[in-house]
């Protein structure tokens, strides 16, 4: 089978000027021409169309766009794989000429760059599909590639047959200034397909409008630093991409400038009672810092913070955190008190802060919110309980109250809030 496929004489350089889109189906490696992928995406609910043909799946809200979705295991006869109720599929966006659909596939792997010339006339033996839907093979880094004529199989070139049959009637030539390629656009948008899908298996990353933007501007970052070769291939690659994500004092006690520029977004004035929710707190680093920012702008207030982590090692060692003497600053001072060997937040922050042992992906249950503190926590949620979150925080803040995301994160429901910024921070005003 091997030798039956073109391969250039080891140290031999060949001409890239085909690229494909690859994916494995029934166990088998297979290739779509990337000029005809729009875009990756999964997604795990279709809307059932009556009388349909059985490799139909249904159709699908892509973006306000209704399409088609082909299940290719099913129209190709090959075993269906058991799938679980709600389990998100892989699906290859085609845009055929004006037609946008979609295909289901088992896996997407990455895109290929290979001569035309080493691409091979299809036979029987290479694939269990009918061998009129194969435009040829290839190998490629020592795997078979089977490619696909998505045009022939959709129907698009037996359309135009059709057409050529009709008398034709003479067109006025015109000189139109050459298009410029769609193949960059097209690539970076399959590249950053591949790049979201791996950030969520290494690193349970899920990108959504709430860090898209971002992404887009470190992709493009990303592959200057690394040219050809952007994809995540490993858990180290994913963390090198997300490393600038990560908001300032991660994890630590937030430094007096940090503290400042928090104070700067906050109202001038606040009395009675002051509700702040922080999720994903962990330690308690966070909590602490909050408390300190909020008791010295507002001294009178009766302060309660809700600190909340699915971690119980670190939600239970919170309320002992102590401050090492190289982190005190004279922001904290005012606030802590000596211990045995070390110092701690003394009694008027350590009773505004309530930590909580919760897992935000369960059920929520808030009192009338004043401020939410949830930096770099809602990336790591899955994209329908991003916005069971921030509904919840709708529902539960007052009118004015103040949300402070991560330093590359933004709301989904932007309509609801009003962005603030000062000195470079920027945070979100309920509506």
């Amino acid at each position: 089978m091997k030798n039956a496929v073109h391969e250039p004489p080891e140290g031999e350089q060949t001409r890239v000027d085909y690229k494909m889109v690859t994916f494995t189906l029934a166990g088998k490696d297979y290739g779509i021409d990337i000029m005809k992928v729009k875009e990756i995406s999964k997604a795990s609910k279709f809307t059932f169309v009556p009388n349909a043909a059985p490799f139909v799946r249904g159709v699908y809200n892509l973006r306000g766009d209704i399409i088609s979705v082909i299940d290719l295991r099913t129209f190709f006869n090959l075993s269906s794989e058991d799938e679980e109720g709600g389990t998100p599929v892989n699906m290859i966006i085609l845009r055929l000429d004006d037609h946008v659909l979609a295909v289901i596939v088992d896996t997407i792997e990455k895109v290929v760059g290979i001569s035309s010339e080493a691409v091979q006339p299809p036979h029987p033996l290479f694939g269990d599909i009918n061998i009129k839907y194969i435009s040829g093979v290839v190998e490629h880094e020592k795997k078979l590639y089977v490619v696909l004529d998505v045009e022939r199989i959709f129907g698009t070139v037996e359309e135009e047959e059709v057409q050529e049959e009709r008398p034709q009637v003479e067109a006025v030539q015109t000189s139109l200034p050459e298009q410029p390629s769609m193949e960059p656009i097209l690539r970076e948008n399959v590249d950053i397909g591949f790049i979201e899908e791996t950030l969520v298996t290494f690193m349970n990353f899920h990108p959504s409008g709430v860090n898209q933007e971002w992404i887009h501007e470190r992709f493009r970052s990303w592959k200057s630093q690394r040219g050809d070769d952007v994809q995540l291939s490993n858990t180290a690659d994913a963390q090198a991409f997300l490393a600038p994500f990560t908001s300032p004092h991660s994890q630590t006690y937030w430094s007096a400038e940090y503290m400042d520029g928090i104070a700067s977004l906050l109202p001038e004035e606040k009395t009675g009672n002051l509700h702040v929710w922080n999720p994903g707190c962990g330690s308690g680093h966070e909590s602490y810092s909050i408390a300190t920012v909020l008791k010295k702008r507002y001294p009178q207030v009766n302060l309660k913070i809700i600190a909340q982590d699915h971690d119980l090692i670190k939600i239970s060692t919170a309320p002992g955190l102590t401050v090492d003497p190289g982190v005190s600053s004279g922001f904290f001072d005012p606030f802590l008190v000596d211990g045995d060997g070390s110092r701690q937040f003394g009694k008027t922050i350590k009773d505004s802060i309530l930590f909580e042992y919760h897992d935000i992906n369960h059920e929520i249950t808030l009192p009338r919110l004043d401020m939410v503190v949830m930096r770099d926590t809602i990336s790591y949620l899955p994209a329908d309980r991003q916005r069971r979150v921030f509904s919840a925080i709708g529902e539960s803040m007052k009118s004015g109250g103040i949300m402070i995301l991560g330093s590359h994160e933004v709301p989904l429901d932007r309509d609801n809030w009003t962005r603030v910024e000062a000195s470079g921070f920027v945070a979100y005003k309920k509506n």
